[in-house]
């Protein structure tokens, strides 16, 4: 319901998604009102007549309900929520996981066919309820992961009120922000959130502060004069924008635009044209996934020609051993704790950042964060506290620093040498501070949590008041008691408030501030060593060349001045004007009574400074590889200035304009560019997404930062997007991957470092699970094709016998394969993870030296297992050391555990050994205590598989005798031994192409 109130509306900012069609036929209606009718070149009347509405009464209630039917509400597109469901479902979605449950049916459909023959051994289909199940654990732990995820952004979103004060039948109201239609009109005062983009046809020293949507961090002037010709978005002077807020001010508006026809909506078709891409792990993954599916195709079709040549499929049970092995070949191929390794290593990694303030959306963001090479950031508010801070202070006598930034009070005056200030260079400071903190607008107050601020009005006049505070400057001017304005305009450029001494004779004194040129005019004398002395040209000249000094080191300047009025009484000013009853008339309309003959003080500096903290983020980022750009829409002067401060460039460097990019010639001459420039300035939205995807072509994992809405498109095509989580937009949140729950640029050099750590432990246990697996599938590829040189087929046994069992492997796969790639996924992080240059794009998870590795230690797993089991039977290379067992099938039972336990054992040694491919596994033996906590965990549950009755039926498993453990702790440290041996000679061939 609408009612009549003076509350002042908070932003609103809806999820972002594609238009659906009724959307698109609503923005398409509301852009056929104006036609091809620019509002800021148009005067407000006329556009008032096109949208059909009286400005001093508004729309009617009636039109403004069929109006909101026909346009739709004032939001952005939004899409249904996911359903559980189906982001469960989702964890599926994996080659590796096709292949399991390919074998999975296989597995399923030879048991039928055995238990319709009546010669299944087992009740229920073992295997494929194992492989389920354990696929099943998996897609739980991701989606938990996940869903803790999301909650942990969704804790970040703070609850807004949705309304918005407009002009309906005569008379302000209250109504929800989506009830916004166009030709509404705005009614906007100081502290309100611009719910709608509108022209302007009333404004009183209206300031909007536009950097969620420029990126300008300066509050713009606004007035509703028509512009003589289309400008930029930042200079549509004339304009309101959706997501904007007032600092200063009044002003009424016509909305033109509502959802998704504001800049906003504009905005958020490039965010919804943007498609999510895999990070460069998932891809890895599915690259391997590929490569494993298409092995163990190519060997089992291999094997399967061998048998049919060799032995021939003569009935039905040589058609299901077959099925069965080709079961086994994927289940010894396919780690199936991969997945859940995975997840749990990054879900650890995500939980360190968040205990760092970098929540992460999506656990693949992690590895994707560590690869970064470019970290392309917005400045205000991001690399800037987005605080303008008052740094210099100009007065005749001489120019000092001011410490400190942002709004908390506490800094102090030192010389630009680091010296301490005296007289009269203090005295003059102190007038200067105390003059720009009475002609104020602004006020500071203590937050509600101690140590933080509230900023009330223009952020520019506030700083002027800290620094008055910072000095004690506000000392002198607790005495004054404001009587009247002339407020601060765009074409005034200066505002002055006349004060009474209420502390000495009651007389009046004019206090004024504004830009220094213009102030300087109405200047006639200047304070200098604590007296007051008419103005030369040579004092004009010299504050004129500071200005343009200051203006060259990105300050925005001030002037402050005064000058007594030497009378109690407004009505006793010479030249004032009088009402009828012999009172002063409105001030504001007699400025030029009131503001002529100052004295001139001095002028202040003010700048939004670089967050402290940045510039060391910055240097480490540049020890580690990794380029820092700035990338915003604020002027090119305070954009090179901060990023030299910053050590993004070098002192005198220079930022390139949008208006420059957009010169130049084709795509090869935008990439030449952005390969050699660090710096963007006057940037809109394109601009920022073209320089993104420029940086990804020349094979950059770019990391975005932003906060405000012009951010979002080029946030959510970097390969990892960063939002900030206290100033940032709910677009921009919804946009990135990664949060920054306290906007602090150090935080994501902390989380690249993290990042590293994790893709360098993801590295080792890929390299110990595939090694493992390789070395199964050779083990298994072995076994059958030399099953009778090796004595595991005897003369005249018919069928297939396969070495191990899929239970086995699947045992192996699921607990002694997961426990130490878990403790492998923890290992410390090693001290120079930081000085190295970050992987190139190109650059391969699993390297051409990794598949080396990976290969050479499979392959003597095979050989060692497939001895030991030679070992215990008859027929075959070795002397049968098995106990006195009557008959082949308890020989191969025995066999069959030894080489299992060996390959359990070959697979503990190799832990230690994938821990580098390079180092000596002796180096830093027991600096993981995860790591030999699993191994101990993974020997204690092999014996009971062995020792346990129960599980000897279940895993077709015998107790060994004594000897038998001697021979399998031997054999298996075989690959250990011959890890070592490689390392030897990798190490020397590294140190000859160092030398080389």
């Amino acid at each position: 319901m609408e009612q009549e109130v003076e509350e002042r509306p908070a932003p609103v900012e809806p999820r972002v998604e594609a238009q659906s069609p009724q959307e698109q036929q609503e923005v398409q209606a509301q852009r056929k009102l104006l036609g091809d009718v620019d509002p800021s070149t148009s005067d407000a009347a006329a556009v008032a007549k096109l949208l059909n509405v009286d400005p001093s009464v508004g729309l009617s209630s009636e039109e403004a309900k069929r109006r909101l039917a026909k346009f739709g509400p004032n939001e952005l597109a939004s899409a249904p929520p996911v359903p559980k469901w189906k982001k469960f479902l989702a964890q599926f979605k994996d080659s590796l996981v096709y292949l399991l449950l390919a074998a999975t049916a296989i597995s399923l459909i030879a048991w039928i066919i055995e238990k319709a023959g009546g010669h299944a051994e087992e009740a229920l289909p073992f295997d494929a309820i194992v492989i389920v199940l354990i696929l099943i654990v998996n897609a739980i732990l991701g989606y938990i992961q996940e869903a803790k995820a999301e909650q942990a952004v969704s804790a970040l979103s703070e609850m807004t009120a949705p309304t918005t004060n407009v002009l309906r039948d005569g008379r302000v109201v209250r109504i929800a922000t989506t009830d916004v239609v166009p030709g509404d009109v705005l009614v906007l005062a100081e502290g309100d959130t611009v719910s709608a983009d509108g022209r302007l046809f009333a404004a009183a020293s209206l300031r909007i502060a536009e950097a969620s949507l420029t990126g300008e961090s300066v509050p713009v002037g606004k007035k509703p004069e028509t512009l003589e010709s289309a400008k930029a978005l930042g200079d549509r002077t004339n304009m309101v924008f959706n997501g904007t807020s007032v600092t200063q001010g009044t002003g009424r508006a016509i909305v033109t635009g509502t959802g998704m026809n504001t800049q906003v909506g504009k905005i958020a078709d490039l965010l919804s044209a943007t498609e999510d891409d895999s990070s460069p792990l998932q891809k890895e993954m599915d690259h391997v996934s590929k490569i494993l599916g298409i092995a163990v195709c190519i060997i089992a079709v291999v094997v399967l020609i061998a048998l049919a040549v060799m032995e021939g499929f003569h009935t039905t049970q040589d058609v299901i051993d077959s099925l069965l092995l080709a079961v086994s070949l994927a289940v010894a191929a396919v780690p199936e704790g991969l997945t859940a390794i995975l997840t749990v290593v990054l879900a650890l990694g995500v939980q360190r950042m968040a205990m760092h303030h970098a929540i992460v959306k999506k656990l693949h963001s992690v590895e994707t964060l560590g690869s970064a090479s470019v970290i392309c950031s917005d400045k205000t508010g991001t690399l800037t506290k987005n605080e303008m801070t008052v740094e210099r202070v100009v007065t005749p006598s001489g120019e000092v620093q001011l410490t400190g930034t942002g709004y908390a009070p506490e800094g102090n005056l030192i010389g630009l040498d680091g010296t301490a200030v005296v007289d009269p260079v203090r005295h003059e400071v102190l007038a200067t501070l105390a003059a720009g903190a009475l002609a104020n607008d602004g006020e500071l107050r203590a937050g509600d949590k101690p140590g933080t601020w509230d900023v009330i009005g223009d952020p520019t006049e506030v700083s002027i008041i800290v620094a008055a505070k910072k000095t004690h400057a506000d000392r002198a001017f607790q005495r004054f008691q404001r009587v009247a304005e002339i407020p601060f305009t765009s074409e005034r450029k200066r505002m002055s408030i006349i004060a009474k001494d209420t502390t000495d004779n009651g007389d009046l004194t004019v206090f004024a501030k504004g830009a220094p040129d213009v102030l300087l005019s109405f200047c006639n004398r200047i304070l200098v060593d604590g007296a007051v002395r008419p103005i030369t040209e040579g004092d004009r000249q010299d504050i004129l060349h500071a200005v343009d000094r200051l203006s060259n080191e990105a300050y925005r300047t001030l002037g402050e001045a005064y000058r007594p009025l030497e009378t109690p009484k407004l009505s006793a000013v010479p030249g004032m004007k009088l009402n009828a009853a012999g009172q002063a008339a409105d001030v504001a309309e007699q400025a030029d009574v009131i503001e002529h003959d100052l004295i001139w003080t001095g002028m202040v500096g003010i700048i939004d400074p670089p967050r402290v903290e940045v510039r060391d983020a910055v240097a480490e980022a540049h020890r580690a590889g990794v380029r820092t750009v700035m990338i915003t829409g604020d002027h090119p002067l305070t954009a090179a200035r901060i990023a030299s401060d910053l050590g993004i460039i070098d002192k005198g460097g220079k930022a390139l304009t949008g208006e420059q990019l957009d010169a130049l010639p084709d795509e090869a001459a935008f990439d030449k560019a952005t390969s050699q420039v660090s710096v963007y300035a006057r940037v809109a939205p394109e601009h920022k997404l073209k320089i993104v995807e420029s940086l990804q072509r020349q094979g950059n994992i770019a990391a975005m930062t932003g906060d405000g809405v012009n951010d979002a498109p080029a946030v959510k095509s970097a390969d990892i997007g960063v939002a900030m989580g206290i100033t940032g937009t709910e677009v921009t949140k919804e946009s990135a991957k990664m949060i920054l729950a306290d906007d602090n640029f150090s935080t994501i050099v902390a989380a690249i470092r993290e990042g590293r750590g994790i893709f360098e432990n993801i590295r080792k246990f890929l390299r110990y699970l595939l090694s493992s697996n390789v070395g199964e599938v050779f083990t298994v590829f072995g076994g059958v094709v030399l099953a009778g040189f090796l004595g595991i087929s005897q003369p005249g046994t018919q069928g297939v016998t396969v070495p191990l069992l899929a239970t086995q492997l699947l045992w192996i796969n699921l607990l002694t394969d997961a426990a130490p790639a878990l403790a492998m996924g923890v290992d410390p992080m090693t001290e120079d993870v930081m000085n190295r240059k970050p992987r190139k794009l190109t650059d391969r998870v699993i390297d051409g030296p990794m598949w080396g590795d990976v290969i050479y230690i499979g392959i003597i797993m095979a050989i060692v297992t497939l001895i030991g089991m030679d070992m215990h039977l008859s027929g075959g290379l070795f002397t049968d050391r098995s106990v006195d067992l009557q008959g082949h099938d308890a020989q191969m039972v025995e066999a069959r555990t030894m080489a299992f336990t060996i390959l359990v054992f070959a697979q503990l040694f190799n832990a230690l050994a994938s821990r580098s491919h390079l180092q000596s596994a002796f180096v830093g033996l027991f600096s993981n205590k995860w790591l030999w906590g699993a191994i101990g965990l993974s020997v204690v549950l092999q014996l009971v598989v062995i020792y346990v009755p129960a599980l000897q039926v279940a895993f077709g498993t015998t107790s060994l005798p004594a000897g038998a453990w001697l021979e399998c702790i031997l054999l298996a440290a075989v690959v250990l031994v011959a890890s070592e041996i490689r390392k030897i000679f990798l190490r020397i061939g590294d140190k000859r192409r160092q030398h080389a």
